[in-house]
């Protein structure tokens, strides 16, 4: 990815950690659900299919949020 397509990822991961944020923070969401749906995000990346220039991003993108889980990011802390 790159230039525009960068930027609008890097927004849209903002945007969904604020979301899962303020679900916790208001007791909407416990943490073991957001880790739920943050697993499942995973999991859909991790099964995809497609070109290997398809698969290379789908990688990334579940390697990218299995490291959200695993490091504790700021969503899993507050």
């Amino acid at each position: 990815m790159s230039g525009q397509t960068d930027y609008s990822g890097i927004a849209a991961l903002s945007i969904c950690e604020a979301l899962l944020l303020a679900l916790k923070d208001n007791g909407l969401l416990p943490e073991h659900e957001i880790i739920g749906v943050l697993s499942d995000a995973a999991s859909t990346h991790e099964n995809a299919i497609g070109s290997d220039a398809d698969m290379e991003m789908h990688r990334a993108a579940a390697e990218l949020i299995n490291l959200i889980i695993i490091g504790g990011h700021s969503v899993l802390r507050s």
